[in-house]
């Protein structure tokens, strides 16, 4: 990479998915998502990605009936939901100029059919975008 350097005002960044950030799977109105019913399987290969992501309808009922977010990882994320100001200071820290996250529609629409948008998920993002800015 000799005598190649990066355009000015290049900005360096980061990006996130809400399913593996957020946490806070039962909070602020959210509701269930597929990804909260995707069970870890610690038995299986983490490389076969088609075997760690399939997800059944018997699978989506076993998830339901447990609060369980040791085995759904997902649930629990890395905790951006509690933790999302000192996360955004930590990515500000290490120079990072953007942030591109993804939003939990079911942090929006708990159950998808709402004529209404849930306005403590609405509340979350807001405060979320404000500690950006």
């Amino acid at each position: 990479m000799e005598g190649r350097t990066f355009p000015k005002g290049f900005l360096w960044g980061g990006a996130t998915a809400a399913n593996q950030l957020e946490g806070g799977w039962r909070e602020g109105g959210k509701g269930i998502s597929v990804e909260d019913c995707m069970r870890q399987h610690f038995d299986q290969d983490v490389r076969d990605y088609t075997l760690q992501n399939h997800v059944s309808l018997e699978d989506v009922q076993v998830a339901l009936q447990t609060e369980d977010t040791v085995n759904y990882p997902k649930r629990r994320g890395v905790d951006f939901y509690h933790h999302y100001e000192e996360d955004i200071r930590l990515l500000a820290g290490m120079g990072f100029q953007c942030f591109r996250m993804s939003i939990a529609w079911t942090r929006i629409f708990p159950l998808g059919d709402e004529e209404e948008p849930n306005e403590e998920g609405l509340r979350f993002y807001d405060r979320v975008f404000a500690e950006c800015s």
